[in-house]
């Protein structure tokens, strides 16, 4: 490694497992200053133990993405400590199956409160002292679904998901002048707590349709944002990467064949 976050003050949301976890190991092997930020205390002190193990400063900070209040007060006391936040990866979410016929009001809600209200809050949360250092980055976790592709049950996620490229475009532009960047990284099927419980048979079939051939890992995302939120990508802003093992490549199932 090459330490390219050394100090780096960074908040990650919904770091303290899945996506959020494998993002922090790598930020923690490039030496950055972390926080866990997450609704889980327990859960997020423990994620912050393991990484402080690996050498550098880590802390947990519980918040609700979905109260500007929450995320304000969880700035601010990061703020206090460090004097600064140089990165904010945005990550917490959910993705509940729920098919149209089922899903309601209440589900549609939810998601978007935690997809997108919570990028929104922690967003313009971290807004003011990166402006006033005239230095920041903002890297967003959304998804291949919504954007690119579509799954059924998924209408809501998908939907949160698109919604937050179109935030971050138009924002992106705002700040630029402020020496801020925001930019996206969009998985693909990545191996998580989460799809772990889905067994071996599901985990297969989604492998059988990824020209690799197998799952991301959650720290593959993590690289990857770690290229938008280090100097080397200074001059990159409102851009997305795919991180899916080519898995949108395939214009039919026999492609693969």
């Amino acid at each position: 490694m090459s330490d390219r976050m050394r100090d780096k003050v960074t908040i990650i949301t919904g770091a303290a497992k899945g996506i959020g976890r494998g993002i922090a190991r790598v930020f923690a092997a490039e030496g950055a200053t972390l926080i866990v930020a997450d609704i889980d205390a327990d859960s997020g002190a423990a994620t912050a133990a393991e990484l402080s193990r690996m050498g550098v400063t880590a802390e947990s900070v519980q918040v609700d993405v979905t109260s500007r209040d929450s995320c304000d007060a969880a700035v601010r006391s990061v703020l206090e400590r460090h004097g600064r936040v140089d990165v904010l990866i945005s990550n917490a979410g959910v993705y509940p199956l729920s098919l149209l016929d089922q899903m309601t009001e209440a589900e549609w809600d939810n998601v978007f409160a935690i997809n997108v209200k919570g990028m929104f809050f922690m967003v313009t949360a971290v807004l003011p002292g990166m402006r006033q250092r005239a230095c920041g980055r903002v890297v967003l976790t959304s998804s291949v679904t919504g954007p690119m592709t579509g799954y059924p049950g998924w209408a809501h996620y998908g939907a949160t998901k698109a919604a937050m490229l179109g935030f971050m475009r138009s924002a992106a532009i705002e700040v630029a002048r402020d020496g801020i960047t925001i930019n996206a990284v969009l998985p693909g099927n990545i191996m998580t707590e989460g799809v772990e419980e889905l067994g071996q048979e599901h985990i297969d079939a989604m492998a059988a349709a990824i020209p690799m051939g197998k799952l991301g890992d959650p720290q593959d995302i993590g690289k990857a944002m770690l290229f938008l939120a280090s100097d080397d990508a200074g001059y990159i802003t409102g851009q997305t990467i795919v991180v899916d093992g080519g898995q949108l490549l395939p214009e039919s199932a026999g492609a693969l064949e």
